[in-house]
């Protein structure tokens, strides 16, 4: 028996670490959005403020993580990256608040597509013929999938403001993968710095909206209920604050220890189990105008 080479075993490893870290966060999220759906704000901030503490912990453990010194000029430079990471955070977690775990991948089915404008907008250069073909199968695996199927009660149906969300949200991704390579260069080209920022900065943002959206009181109102599943919104909060931080890791690490392209074939493989655990564990309805957009989706993808 020829033996396990140790690359193998570390590239499996690696992307086992990212793909868990990603169900974890995705599954975990929803199951306190279903328990507390008036709170998604307060939930993003403390999952943002937990990623600041355990980055603050790790770099007192390891000097090898450094972080920066807070500064008005850096904050300047970095409002527009750190801007687009919260507004994209807030409709990502509006758009799983309000539809099924397993039709969340379809909901953001534009991301590629977007990704390949917002670029070609930046570059001022033209996609070549393969890339438009390829963001035009996924576009049509997206259309797929939100098309009216009357094998879905309406219960479970999307709304056209979730939908909404999901392109929003894919578009909000779309513009910080563009301005997270401007902003490197503000960091030092240190990512953990620019992960303190975009989380610190994403944190103070969002702070006022919370305020303003009345959330701190529906909280209060919901601890005096005897219905709300407190230990749900605590434990997830705690679990997604690590998991959300695990996650950054586990993305850098599987792009440099893998290569980007089997990173992109770890997400997507990482998506069809998302949509058959959502069936599993929410008891969503997986359609055939379901599963067939989800496979045009990751076709086009890959």
């Amino acid at each position: 028996m020829a033996p396990i080479n140790p690359e193998s075993l570390k590239v499996a490893g690696v992307v086992s670490f990212y793909m868990s870290a990603a169900l974890v966060m995705v599954f975990v999220n929803k199951a306190v959005l279903n328990s507390s759906p008036d709170l998604p704000l307060l939930f993003l901030l403390v999952q943002l403020l937990i990623a600041v503490i355990l980055l603050h912990v790790s770099a007192f453990f390891s000097s090898k993580i450094a972080l920066p010194k807070p500064d008005l000029e850096t904050a300047k430079k970095l409002v527009p990256v750190v801007t687009v990471n919260i507004v994209g955070l807030v409709f990502n977690t509006l758009c799983l608040r309000d539809v099924e775990a397993s039709f969340f991948q379809i909901a953001r089915g534009l991301q590629l597509p977007l990704t390949i404008f917002v670029s070609s907008v930046h570059t001022k250069s033209t996609p070549s013929r393969k890339v438009l073909v390829a963001a035009g199968v996924v576009t049509l695996g997206f259309f797929v999938g939100v098309a009216p199927n009357k094998d879905i009660p309406i219960t479970a149906k999307p709304s056209m403001l979730s939908l909404v969300y999901g392109v929003l949200s894919s578009l909000m991704i779309a513009l910080h993968a563009v301005l997270i390579k401007s902003s490197l260069p503000y960091c030092h080209n240190s990512t953990i710095e620019l992960a303190w920022w975009t989380n610190a900065g994403s944190a103070i943002l969002l702070f006022p909206f919370v305020i303003l959206t009345g959330e701190p009181s529906v909280l209060r109102t919901l601890a005096n209920s005897s219905t709300w599943q407190g230990s749900v919104f605590l434990w997830g909060c705690l679990v997604t604050g690590l998991f959300g931080f695990l996650l950054c890791v586990a993305g850098l690490l599987s792009i440099k220890v893998t290569s980007p392209i089997t990173h992109m074939f770890s997400s997507a493989a990482r998506s069809v189990l998302q949509t058959l655990l959502g069936v599993w564990i929410f008891h969503d309805i997986l359609t055939v105008n379901r599963a067939s957009s989800i496979f045009v989706i990751l076709a086009g993808t890959m």
